[in-house]
């Protein structure tokens, strides 16, 4: 079940980009549970990771090697976290598997992992699969890739973009995992963006940061940070265009605006289908003293399992919203400047509930599938916004149940 998401039709091909889905049977199903992709010589690759202190073995592998990438190998179904060492030379023995069969320095390939915590990976089993990715190597496997890294998600999640740049054509292609343990400290579960854009590795190190701040920096489904978080993005450089190395450079707006275009309709996506999700809710604070406070403000709402099943409930209960506003971490909020809005409606005003509120007309919204929640903190001019889900049984099945 999703809010209002469906299956990606039409991905458009990477120029410099290759990719493969199959199954080694991680999940003990048919269903793909690797995906590669292969990048053309002279890709630049940047990427963000997760800043949990369970970090898995790929993720600080992946960290040592994202200046000379050219192959990305993950695995659906075992996340190889909590694994030490052992897990370390699992990831490095995988990715010399990807490298022998692609011809490339193993240093160049960069492992990714998702699902269940705590377990090795059968290194004998995914590594006699590679042969069969490689032999399916194909630019038009976007949707088959982006099946292929889910876990309890119930859509695949991706996203094309097109532009025009020095009358070149550029492509930009992402796809993203994530249903539960959302509340990324960098991105999302996995994401990844490639597009054929010529760019200097510094702006391509600085755009994946920017757009991790505007999009998966921003959702929060549970409040859990996984240990495999990474998001990652390439420019293959296979176009007609002279390389983008300033960031004053009017070319790297356009490339910026859409990549963060991509990237967030990704994260919204991931919300989207959120583990049990019957709502997709946008929590808006302004009026904060700076970004922070107003995330500090939004984040607090956003997690607050009280707030959270109000939402699933339908229920107007002004009392959760000032509670979750009331605890959040913000130096000497004053509750008479706080005003609150769901959609339209005006629920609060000075701190007080607003005399022109009524319960129907709050009820009348949250039976929406699709609202925001709007709080004014009444104290700056600083905005920023969080997007989130209700919290259902349905949430509580599934990670009941994710091992059995």
């Amino acid at each position: 079940m999703s809010v209002n998401l469906s299956e990606p039709t039409t991905l458009l091909p990477v120029p410099g980009v290759q990719l493969a889905a199959a199954s080694a049977g991680i999940k003990n199903t048919d269903r793909d549970d690797l995906g590669l992709a292969v990048f053309a010589p002279g890709t630049v690759v940047s990427g963000v990771y997760t800043q949990s202190a369970f970090a898995a073995p790929p993720v600080h592998l992946a960290k040592e090697r994202h200046a000379g990438a050219r192959a990305w190998i993950i695995n659906s179904g075992n996340a190889n976290a909590a694994t030490g060492e052992p897990g370390r030379q699992d990831a490095m023995a995988i990715c010399a598997a990807v490298a022998s069969a692609n011809d490339v320095p193993s240093e160049a390939v960069q492992p990714f992992s998702t699902g269940v915590i705590g377990e090795r990976l059968d290194v004998g089993e995914i590594s006699a699969t590679v042969p069969n990715l490689v032999e399916g190597l194909h630019e038009n496997n976007w949707l088959a890739f982006s099946k292929a890294i889910m876990t309890t998600d119930t859509v695949a999640k991706a996203v094309s973009k097109h532009l025009q740049i020095d009358g070149a054509d550029i492509v930009i292609t992402g796809v993203a995992k994530g249903s539960g343990m959302i509340k990324p400290d960098m991105a999302t579960m996995l994401g990844y963006i490639a597009c054929n854009v010529k760019i200097h590795r510094d702006l391509s190190d600085r755009l994946v940061v920017e757009a991790a701040n505007t999009s998966f920096n921003r959702i929060t489904v549970d409040g859990d940070t996984s240990t495999n978080d990474c998001f990652m993005f390439s420019a293959t450089g296979v176009s007609d265009m002279s390389p983008i190395d300033s960031a004053d450079d009017p070319r790297y707006a356009m490339l910026r605006d859409t990549v963060c275009e991509v990237a967030r309709l990704l994260a919204q996506a991931i919300v989207r289908d959120g583990e049990g999700a019957t709502k997709f809710v946008t929590v808006t604070v302004g009026g904060g003293r700076d970004e922070q406070e107003c995330l500090e403000v939004a984040y607090t709402v956003a997690e607050s399992p009280l707030v959270k099943t109000a939402l699933f409930a339908g229920d107007a209960n002004w009392g959760r919203f000032c509670m979750a506003i009331g605890r959040a971490n913000v130096d000497n909020l004053e509750a008479s400047t706080v005003s609150l809005w769901l959609d339209g409606v005006q629920v609060a005003a000075g701190g007080l509930m607003s005399p022109s509120y009524s319960e129907a007309a709050g009820s009348e919204v949250l039976a929406q599938d699709e609202f925001e929640v709007l709080i004014d903190l009444g104290r700056g001019g600083a905005t920023q916004t969080v997007w989130t889900t209700d919290l259902s049984y349905e949430y509580v099945r599934i990670n009941a149940e994710y091992r059995s």
